[in-house]
């Protein structure tokens, strides 16, 4: 039994949705704009009092395990297009910078090299740099995946060390150090 594909998934004020049976394709449009995805042809949905409910043909594995995931996509994809998402990196090091030119993401992060990295038109990127903090790179997009492909994609340019914490993170993200070497006594 899947939980959470039988969770209803309600529909904000503003928000709609286009399911063609024949070809999988699940469009949902709102305030923010507009997604698509595609579901298997066997999976119907049915709305009653603005909630959809997705339905499965039948009880076999395969639709079991597809279902919470179909689920899943179709209520990314109505969050993203009613509310957004947001992802703020911090870059922790000693001269570790990052600016901003259009969708080009230029960091220093301690190579001997500056980074850049072109980001997709469908996010919205901003750096700052606040003084006295380290500078933070905020990603917005009504696309869950993409906006989650793109910050790992930034984290993996320089992965946080155990020593002494430098590298790229999430905002509010917890790393556990480890000890350095012991002096010999």
């Amino acid at each position: 039994m899947s939980r959470i594909g039988n969770n209803p998934i309600s529909l904000p004020e503003g928000v709609t949705y286009t399911f063609e049976k024949s070809s999988g394709k699940v469009t949902v449009k709102g305030p923010k704009g507009e997604l698509h995805e595609m579901i298997g042809t066997d999976f119907s949905i049915e709305e009653n009092d603005g909630m959809v409910s997705l339905v499965r043909p039948s009880e076999s594995k395969r639709h079991k395990s597809l279902h919470g995931l179909y689920r899943s996509l179709i209520n990314n994809m109505v969050v993203g297009v009613s509310e957004g998402y947001k992802k703020e990196l911090e870059l922790r090091g000693v001269g570790y910078k990052a600016s901003v030119q259009g969708q080009n993401l230029e960091m220093s992060l301690g190579y001997s090299h500056n980074i850049f990295l072109a980001v997709p038109p469908e996010v919205k990127i901003t750096a700052e740099t606040p003084k006295g903090q380290s500078p933070t790179v905020t990603l917005e997009s009504i696309d869950k995946q993409l906006i989650g492909q793109v910050a790992a994609k930034i984290k993996s340019l320089r992965k946080v060390e155990p020593y002494k914490g430098k590298g790229v993170r999430f905002v509010g993200e917890y790393v556990r150090k480890k000890a350095g070497k012991q002096a010999a006594k």
